[in-house]
Parts: C-alpha cells; sequence; structure tokens
C-alpha cells in the first residue's frame, strides 16, 4: 500500500453538516440535551449500583458496567463535536482523529459483547432461577467483563492501525462529524477490499455472534416463560429481561447497519444521522429504560432521596 506521509502530519476537516449552519444550531441543542442526560441518568445508575447493597447482585454489576461503558462512550465523542457545531473551526488533529477512532472503537466493540454477557445472565436468572447466585458468581461475573474488554481492545487494535495507515492522498475532509471507521475508509485513494474485508470478519466475529447468542438465550427464555402458569411469574420474568432486550433492539440495529455494508454503498448523510443515534440517543436513554420498570432501581433512588431529606431536616 502507498503512504502519503504528509497525511500524518495534517489535521482533518470534519465537514459534518458545515453546509448546512441552520441544520449545526438545531444538532448543538439536540446533542447538548441528550449529553446532559446520558451523564445524569448513567452517572446515577453507576452511584446506585455502588452504594445501595440491594444492588450488589451480578445484574447490577453488568448494568453499572454497561452505564460506565456509555459514559465513556458519549464522552470521547460529544465534546470534540459540541466544540464543531458551535465554533467555526471543523478540525481535529491527526493524532487526536486517531485516539477517538481507539476509544470509540474499544467501548462500542466492548458494549457489543457486554450486552451478549447481560443476556445470559438473564437467562440464567429464568431458566435456572435456583442455581443463580452459584452460577453467576462474582469471580465469573469479573471474569465476564474481563473477555468483554479485553474483545473491545482487540477489535480496536487491529482495525484502528489499518484504517488509519490507508493513502489518503492529501484528502483531510472527512465528511462525517467524527473520526468513525467507515468515513475514514470511503475517503481512501487506494483499493479498500483487503481492510473492509478485516473489518467485515471482525464486524462478523463482534456483532453477529453476540447477537446470536443473544437471540438463542431469549429462544430459551421464551421457552421457559410459556411453561410459567402464574401470571406474576410471566409479568416477573417479562419484566426482567424487556428493557435490556430494548436496549439490545436499538444498539445493534443501528450498528450492523452501518458495519456490515460496503464502503462504497455507505450513505453519508444516513450514516451521520445512525451515528448520532447509536453514540447519543441511546446512551442516553438506556438509564430510562433500564429504571423504568425497575423496582429495585427506582426503590434505591427513592431511598436515597428520602436519606437526603432526612439529613437536611436534621
Amino acid at each position: 500500500m502507498g503512504r502519503d506521509n504528509d497525511s500524518y502530519q495534517q489535521a482533518f476537516i470534519l465537514v459534518g453538516f458545515s453546509d448546512r449552519p441552520q441544520l449545526e444550531v438545531i444538532l448543538f441543542a439536540f446533542v447538548l440535551v441528550f449529553y446532559i442526560l446520558a451523564l445524569v441518568g448513567n452517572s446515577a445508575i453507576i452511584f446506585l449500583s455502588i452504594m445501595d447493597t440491594r444492588l450488589h447482585t451480578p445484574m447490577y454489576f453488568f448494568l453499572g458496567n454497561l452505564s460506565f461503558l456509555d459514559l465513556c462512550f458519549t464522552t470521547s465523542i460529544v465534546p470534540q463535536l459540541l466544540w464543531n457545531l458551535w465554533g467555526p473551526e471543523k478540525t481535529i488533529t491527526y493524532h487526536g482523529c486517531v485516539a477517538q477512532l481507539y476509544i470509540y472503537m474499544v467501548l462500542g466493540s466492548t458494549e457489543c459483547v457486554l450486552l451478549a454477557v447481560m443476556s445470559y445472565d438473564r437467562y440464567v436468572a429464568v431458566c435456572r432461577p435456583l442455581h443463580y447466585i452459584v452460577v453467576m458468581h462474582p469471580h465469573l461475573c469479573l471474569q465476564l467483563v474481563i473477555v468483554s474488554w479485553f474483545c473491545g481492545f482487540l477489535n480496536s487494535f487491529v482495525m484502528c492501525p489499518q484504517t488509519m495507515q490507508l493513502s489518503r492522498c492529501g484528502r483531510r475532509k472527512v465528511d462525517h462529524f467524527l473520526c468513525e471507521m467507515p468515513a475514514l475508509i470511503a475517503m481512501s485513494c487506494e483499493d479498500t477490499m483487503l481492510v473492509e474485508t478485516f473489518a467485515f470478519v471482525l464486524g462478523v466475529a463482534l456483532l453477529l455472534v453476540p447477537l446470536s447468542l443473544i437471540l438463542i438465550s431469549y429462544g430459551m427464555i421464551s421457552i421457559t416463560v410459556l411453561r410459567i402458569k402464574s401470571v406474576a411469574g410471566c409479568k416477573k420474568a417479562f419484566n426482567t429481561c424487556s428493557s435490556h432486550l430494548t436496549v439490545v433492539s436499538l444498539f445493534y440495529g443501528t450498528i450492523i447497519y452501518m458495519y456490515l455494508q460496503p464502503a462504497n454503498s455507505y450513505s453519508q448523510d444516513q450514516g451521520k444521522f445512525l451515528t448520532l443515534f447509536y453514540t447519543i440517543v441511546t446512551p442516553s436513554v438506556n438509564p430510562l429504560i433500564y429504571t423504568l420498570r425497575n423496582k429495585d432501581v427506582k426503590g434505591a433512588m427513592r431511598k436515597l432521596l428520602r436519606g437526603e431529606k432526612e439529613d437536611r431536616e436534621a
């Protein structure tokens, strides 16, 4: 592969929506609101899962890790995005772009695997409730989280160098608002077939394999739920799994569409809005989805608020 050394020294221009200034103003307000929601919601779940002893269970251990991932995921993208949307400068340094791509891919890939781990936890809770504590012991939970992070780092350390070493023939304009892999591949001036093949293979490994495990887990859960004669038991099983299944649908739906298609069929405008959805909207609504039907989290929140109120009265 040819390499244009000058491109390594120059900053990238993130075009984004710079040709539509009115849309940029709307997006700035939209992104800021959802970023605040993501910060508050995910921080609250992390805090509650640590402070409330009733939430010291495998389910909330994984949920706390997911919230931490979402918090880091949005923070690796949104400050730079808000800066670019607000000001006239739309640039990001080469090293800043590399860092953003690495962090973004580590966190996104880790979340793919962690969602599959969480589905296994739900399977054990519904299908093997009497053995739940024995199967999902703390040591196994920690190992599963470590494996998730390992997969994320492995994917990032394989794909990021491949993407950044593509020759760009002096091109500096990235038709996106962040340094995302499909946009960086699309701006290359050389044959990208090898890189796209790597991306597809790893995409299958980190997207379709975990998704298949999730579907198998929920298939087994559905069979178990159908055997439950108690309405209360069915309702409890549904509440246990519905929030996680909603998050999986939102996250995987957009990610698979983005990463399992050829770069030459990649629609930039469509890709930008989908990226906004899974990097900003999904991490913002995840805390709401997980707490809306969750009595434990709502109870922990009420306990915390009552405690603060009593402290003020005292």
